[in-house]
């Protein structure tokens, strides 16, 4: 089993960068809500590969500060984000599409990838009043998996975190900057447009991941809001579909979709303007934060 319950990674009051299982205060403490003052504690985990599970990763006894709290994950700890489109009902209708047979499928560039409370960043290619959010649950594989059974499936994630697929419409689908067929890639591969956090949970603290309530939260306007019991596809089946024939690499992480109320479904739309300030809150995980900056 894994060495930790939950993982952050953090800079320390000494100025070094860790990895650490957090003394939460009290149960319901929501590890993105953190800060300076907070002072929270972490016991250091030492060992390269936080998904190890022959005790080489181990909890020390160690305890330092959090001074400032980043995402669980850097760049160079995921080999790939594979991401599903149309995955919950009303995203599905609200996009004016019909239920998919099977996964909808595309994928984000590692560089994608950035910390919690970090700034997302939006390139001039795409400040034209179409940037927007898309609050998603995401798990991270401990192993390798390939042509996995979904009975098997969920014994292969290693933990869940908060994600955040940020997007340009018009990129993926205006016809006069994505073309006839809608995009997904380049319109949703610009650097910082996944942040993911505020730490990994592990899966057996977890259990049944459908059981998890999702809420995305907009300058203080609450945008979406779902239970993941509403994905079409779940996070078994997802992991059993997309190991068919392919090897999908440890630590690789899979975004599972959004639930309605982005912003361009909104009368008007409204897309992310420079200070937006969002945050993807999941039960048993805490809250995602992020501030939109233009570039």
């Amino acid at each position: 089993m894994l060495a930790w319950e939950r993982l952050i990674r953090f800079v320390a009051t000494d100025g070094r960068i860790l990895r650490g299982e957090p003394i939460l205060p009290s149960p319901d403490f929501d590890i993105g809500k953190t800060t300076n003052e907070t002072k929270l504690k972490a016991r250091v985990i030492s060992g390269r590969d936080p998904y190890d599970t022959t005790g080489v990763t181990k909890v020390t006894d160690e305890v330092v500060t959090v001074k400032e709290l980043l995402g669980p994950l850097a760049q160079e700890d995921i080999p790939i984000l594979r991401c599903v489109g149309l995955n919950y009902a009303k995203h599905i209708k609200e996009a004016g599409r019909s239920p998919p047979p099977f996964p909808f499928i595309f994928f984000k560039p590692v560089t994608c990838v950035t910390d919690h409370n970090a700034d997302v960043v939006v390139p001039k290619i795409c400040q034209d009043n179409q940037a927007d959010y898309e609050g998603e649950l995401c798990f991270i594989l401990g192993q390798d998996a390939k042509d996995v059974s979904e009975v098997d499936a969920l014994s292969y994630i290693a933990a869940y975190t908060c994600g955040n697929d940020i997007s340009s419409r018009k990129l993926q689908r205006d016809p006069e900057f994505a073309g006839r067929i809608p995009q997904w890639g380049f319109s949703k591969g610009f650097d910082t447009f996944a942040p993911l956090g505020p730490c990994l949970v592990n899966a057996k603290l977890v259990g049944d991941p459908s059981k998890l309530y999702l809420k995305t939260i907009v300058d203080g306007d609450v945008r979406q809001e779902e239970s993941i019991a509403d994905l079409l596809f779940n996070c078994a089946y997802l992991v059993s579909y997309l190991s068919s024939g392919t090897t999908l690499q440890k630590g690789s992480v899979i975004m599972t979709g959004t639930p309605g109320g982005v912003g361009a479904s909104m009368n008007p739309p409204k897309y992310l303007i420079p200070g937006t300030k969002m945050e993807v809150q999941i039960s048993m995980i805490g809250t995602l934060k992020n501030t939109v900056k233009f570039a």
